[in-house]
């Protein structure tokens, strides 16, 4: 990446500019000579009999040439676009772009202050804070979990009561404000193919799926040996550590036999990135009440 933002890269894009406007001017410096004389043919014959005379191109038509040249020039010396030059009028896109987002603060940071000092329950109940979270949620989050907010495979139906990290007002505003990062180790190599696979029947037995009931006795004491340390000896699951409840019928992969035991195998890394610097507080507190508000409908 360093080779492209290096001195040779500028001067080269300002030699391609520079040698592109050189043409243009050539161009129009050589067909801008009339010739004396009558005009005569340009040798092209269409259709037995149709012919083309070489004729000048009328003097508007050069002069719209000449302008856009100029404007060219006039626009390379007071905007940036020759090499890393910024131009005489300093614009760029970046403070073009704080400047609209300074604006916006400041027409609706009254808005944000309203809510920001409401309990996280209050604002989800109230009808233009949810409007204004779910287009927080469709802009920042949908692309994941879906505009429905019901996941999809490796992201977590947020519409539902089964919470990984919790769902508390000020789990999910951490949630939102740092990210989670979710690890479980591969146990492929520790408990082998045939363990994997009673781990597998015993995970699937927790929530009455179909299973091995032999394979489930046996995978019961390997859980215990190996999984309950993050998931309970139960299987609830362990919010501290965004460890799943294997217990319910909320399956982050699937809750195939195959998937199962793929995931104990290779184990699972999930990320989500965190929002907090980005939005800023108010906006992280208005997405928080919006998140919270689809697991926790608020009464009519």
């Amino acid at each position: 990446m360093a080779d492209f933002v290096s001195g040779f890269w500028n001067m080269y894009v300002m030699g391609l500019v520079a040698l592109s406007l050189l043409f243009c001017l050539f161009v129009l410096m050589s067909n801008n000579k009339r010739e004396a004389g009558p005009v005569e043919l340009h040798g092209h014959v269409w259709d037995e009999n149709l012919a083309e005379y070489n004729n000048p191109l009328p003097r508007w038509w050069l002069y719209l040439f000449w302008l856009t040249l100029v404007f060219a020039v006039v626009y390379l010396i007071l905007y940036p676009g020759f090499g890393n030059t910024k131009g005489l009028l300093g614009w760029a896109s970046v403070g073009q772009y704080e400047t609209e987002v300074r604006k916006a603060e400041e027409r609706y940071a009254p808005i944000f202050a309203k809510y920001q000092g409401m309990d996280v329950a209050a604002v989800a109940a109230d009808p233009e804070a949810r409007g204004m979270g779910q287009r927080l949620f469709v802009t920042y989050c949908a692309q994941c979990h879906g505009s429905d907010a019901r996941g999809a495979k490796g992201f977590p139906n947020l519409t539902d009561k089964a919470w990984h990290w919790g769902g508390e007002p000020e789990t999910i505003k951490a949630t939102v404000t740092n990210g989670r990062i979710g690890v479980m180790p591969p146990l492929g190599p520790t408990l082998g193919a045939d363990g994997v696979k009673n781990v597998a029947n015993y995970v699937r037995s927790l929530s009455g799926l179909a299973h091995d009931s032999l394979r489930a006795q046996r995978g019961a004491e390997l859980f215990q040996q190996n999984c309950a340390a993050c998931h309970g000896a139960e299987a609830k699951g362990m919010p501290a550590m965004g460890a799943p409840d294997l217990s319910d019928d909320a399956w982050l992969y699937g809750s195939s036999e195959a998937t199962i035991m793929e995931t104990v195998t290779k184990g699972r890394m999930n990320r989500m990135p965190g929002f907090g610097e980005f939005l800023g507080e108010a906006k992280v507190h208005l997405l928080t009440a919006y998140v919270y508000g689809l697991s926790n409908k608020p009464a009519q």
